[in-house]
């Protein structure tokens, strides 16, 4: 197994994506997302989707059935 990022999105939206992903039935993980928490920036650092490579062109198509 081999994860390929997704995207790149504000921490509310990459969970989000997740969640979606989750739905149908692909694992997908959001990196980062705790990322300076501590000094209030988190809004400004992207949160990465990654998902396995396998799954890659199926996830995909569903953010952009989503029109992300």
């Amino acid at each position: 197994m081999s994860l390929a990022e997704l995207g790149r999105y504000d921490r509310n939206l990459a969970n989000i994506i997740v969640g979606r992903l989750d739905s149908e039935g692909i694992d997908a993980i959001a990196f980062d997302g705790g990322a300076s928490i501590a000094d209030g920036s988190y809004l400004l650092i992207p949160v990465r989707v990654m998902v396995d490579e396998d799954d890659l062109s199926a996830a995909q198509a569903i953010v952009a059935a989503a029109q992300i």
